[in-house]
C-alpha cells in the first residue's frame, strides 16, 4: 500500500468543542505524523470520544484542525481516514465478514454503479490482512470479539486510508486476542500506516506507540513517551453510549451493500 509523503496528516491547534452549553475540549494543540502512531489515553469524560468525533468532523468545533495539510472544513478526501469502532453495531450482526469489508469500498464506487474487479480484489486482500480469509463468508455475529474487531479493520483497511482511527480496539477481548490484534496493527506501522489509537491502557501496544497524548478535563497534560504518559490504570472505564451515533454513520452502508 502507497503511503503519503505529507509529513503531518493530523495537525490540531487550540481545538475546542462545547456539548450542551459544556466544554469537553479546552484548547487541544498537537500533531502526528506520516507514519506515526499515537496513543489517545485518559479516564473517562476526559474528551477522548469527543476528540475523536471532532477529527473525523461529527461535531462542530472551534480552532483549527488541518487532514494531510489542508483545513478540515476544505478537505474531501475522506477515504483517507478509516475509522474502527470499538465494537459493531447490532445491524452488522447478520451481515458476512465479505459484506462488511466490501462496504468500506462504497466511497470509491460511482453511484448504483456495480462492483469492479479491483474492488473484490481489495476486498479479499484485506480480509487476508487481518487473517480472516477463511471464515469470509461467516456471518459477524457468529464470530468472537476479536474476530469481529479484525473484521472492522478490514473493512477500513478496504478503502486504502493513510491514516487509522481505532476506538478502544482492546477492550473486551483477551489477552490471547490482544496480541493477535497487536500483530495486526504492527504489520500496518511496517507499512507505514499512521494510527491515532484511544486506549484505556498500553497493554501490547505499548511497543507500538511512538507516543502518548493523554486528555484530563478536556485539556492535553502530556504529549510525549507513551510509557512516561502517567495513565492511571485503575481510572474507571465503561462504554461510550455517544458511540451509538458513530456507528450510525457507518454501518447503514452494509444494508446498502447487500442489496446490491
Amino acid at each position: 500500500m502507497s503511503m503519503t509523503t505529507t509529513a503531518e496528516v493530523l495537525g490540531l491547534d487550540g481545538v475546542r468543542v462545547s456539548l450542551a452549553g459544556t466544554e469537553v475540549l479546552l484548547g487541544v494543540t498537537a500533531r502526528l505524523g506520516a507514519g506515526e502512531a499515537v496513543a489517545l489515553m485518559g479516564p473517562n469524560g476526559s474528551g477522548k470520544s469527543t476528540l475523536v468525533r471532532a477529527v473525523l468532523g461529527l461535531v462542530p468545533h472551534r480552532g483549527r484542525i488541518t487532514l494531510f495539510g489542508m483545513p478540515q472544513q476544505r478537505f474531501r478526501d475522506w477515504s483517507k481516514i478509516g475509522y474502527v469502532p470499538q465494537r459493531s453495531a447490532p445491524s452488522l450482526q447478520g451481515a458476512t465478514v465479505r459484506e462488511v469489508v466490501a462496504s468500506g469500498r462504497l466511497a470509491h464506487r460511482r453511484l448504483l454503479l456495480p462492483a469492479r474487479a479491483a474492488d473484490h480484489r481489495l476486498v479479499e486482500q484485506s480480509i487476508d490482512r487481518v487473517g480472516l480469509g477463511p471464515l469470509a463468508g461467516v456471518e459477524l455475529g457468529e464470530l468472537s470479539g476479536g474476530q469481529q474487531q479484525r473484521a472492522l479493520i478490514a473493512r477500513a483497511l478496504a478503502a486504502e486510508p493513510e491514516l487509522m482511527v481505532l476506538d478502544e480496539p482492546m477492550a473486551g477481548v483477551d489477552l490471547a486476542t490482544q496480541e493477535e490484534l497487536t500483530q495486526v496493527l504492527a504489520g500496518l506501522k511496517d507499512d507505514g500506516m499512521a494510527m491515532l489509537v484511544v486506549l484505556h491502557d498500553l497493554g501490547p501496544l505499548d511497543r507500538l506507540m511512538d507516543r502518548a497524548w493523554v486528555l484530563r478535563g478536556g485539556r492535553l497534560v502530556h504529549d510525549g513517551g507513551p510509557r512516561a504518559a502517567g495513565h492511571d490504570p485503575h481510572d474507571a472505564h465503561c462504554a461510550d453510549p455517544d458511540q451509538d451515533a458513530e456507528l450510525s454513520l457507518v454501518d447503514g452502508a452494509v444494508e446498502r451493500q447487500r442489496e446490491r
